[in-house]
């Protein structure tokens, strides 16, 4: 089995799914913008062959080197990245060596805020209403029928990245100072951020789910720098459960990751925030390894290379706990203090991706208790601010 593997190195921790996909005998063929000497040794070994270039956003340059490989390993059985920067270009290719997966139009239909709104709403999954935007005028109308605040977003975005809110008629009007082309304008909704994340095999059935909680959202994060906490929970509520179920079904995904994210409400009903066709970012793919003790990378390797995985067993343990902290805020306790004090608890410490800090913090701590109260006192301790 041949897989392409776009981005391998980055987020730095995907090396798991290469090496897992090797392990399971997959002869897995590398496309990145690192050059070959600077990827770890664990990755290079996982990898069969690796074509690089200086920018993955080259299409030409993709379209040659998955015709080298098939060239010199024959037919392309599946091309991934995982990553959502690189979902157009995994379909694009995907349609034009004939690989089976997601193709353009399902990107298209499925990545857009738009087009989760329509699929969402046209399946009767609650989500907030939203429109596109065109114009000062058009917003302050969907304004009149679903009242401020609105939240202003790329239709096609990750992050929250160039995402505000807008709170009356002269907030939109400055709004507009700026290019909105290819926005969509969103009714707020006040609720916690919980996540319904998996995988599903190749009939669509789902054979692993797991969800977090944030304590803030990820716009929130962003614009106004706060410290971000996710955490892990043992058990999915069964209102989030028939929800998320509903929702992975109307995507009609196969032989995929899910990572969904919904609002829990005051009244503990749940509104789907979005869906993205992409495993749960940063280091949550680790944080369910440590939660239940098992491997998801591999999980999906032998998924990907045609095991029955229906049979696949897990039970949440542990509740982990992602604490962020940045470096413009001054803390309580100094790094060599939280080691001490969450001693066996601390499972890593990282300095975070460039790219992930503006919503997640210059550095992280991944905890693990077994109670959640323990897991609450030591995020306190980790972010916890100077007077």
């Amino acid at each position: 089995m041949n897989v392409v593997f776009i981005s391998p190195q980055f987020p730095p921790q995907f090396f798991h799914f290469v090496t897992a996909l090797r392990s399971c005998g997959v002869n897995v063929l590398g496309i990145g913008d690192a050059p070959y000497d600077a990827l770890r040794p664990e990755l290079r070994e996982g990898l069969s062959e690796y074509f690089f270039t200086p920018r993955l956003d080259d299409y030409d340059a993709l379209l040659r080197a998955v015709g080298y490989f098939t060239w010199r390993h024959g037919r392309i059985d599946r091309i991934d990245s995982l990553n959502e920067t690189w979902l157009e270009v995994e379909a694009r290719l995907r349609e034009d060596f004939h690989v089976p997966g997601l193709l353009p139009a399902d990107i298209a239909r499925l990545r857009s805020k738009q087009g989760m709104h329509d699929v969402f709403k046209g399946a009767g999954v609650p989500h907030p209403d939203a429109i596109p935007v065109k114009d000062a005028e058009g917003v302050k109308a969907f304004a009149r029928r679903v009242g401020y605040p609105l939240v202003l977003k790329p239709d096609v975005g990750v992050g929250a990245a160039r995402t505000f809110k807008v709170s009356s008629d002269a907030e939109v009007d400055a709004a507009f100072g700026e290019s909105l082309s290819g926005y969509v304008a969103q009714a707020f909704v006040r609720g916690t951020i919980v996540t319904y994340d998996g995988l599903v095999d190749r009939d669509g059935q789902i054979i692993f789910v797991f969800s977090h909680e944030y304590s803030d959202g990820i716009m929130e994060s962003v614009l106004e720098q706060r410290d971000l906490a996710i955490w892990s929970h043992k058990e999915i509520p069964p209102a989030l459960d028939k929800l998320g179920r509903k929702a992975v079904a109307v995507l009609g995904l196969r032989e995929r990751w899910f990572h969904l994210e919904f609002f829990r409400l005051s009244d503990g009903s749940y509104v789907a925030l979005e869906a993205n066709l992409r495993p749960p970012g940063a280091y949550l793919p680790d944080m369910m390894n440590y939660a239940c003790d098992i491997d998801v990378y591999r999980l999906w390797a032998r998924m990907l290379a045609g095991e029955d995985v229906r049979s696949f067993r897990y039970e949440p343990k542990y509740h982990v706990c992602h604490a962020g902290r940045r470096s413009s805020h001054q803390y309580r306790y100094g790094h060599q203090e939280v080691v001490k004090r969450l001693g066996a608890s601390l499972l890593l410490h990282r300095e975070m991706p460039v790219v992930y800090r503006s919503a997640l913090g210059d550095e992280m701590y991944l905890t693990r208790h077994q109670e959640l109260p323990a897991m609450q006192d030591a995020l306190r301790f980790i972010q916890q601010t100077r007077a």
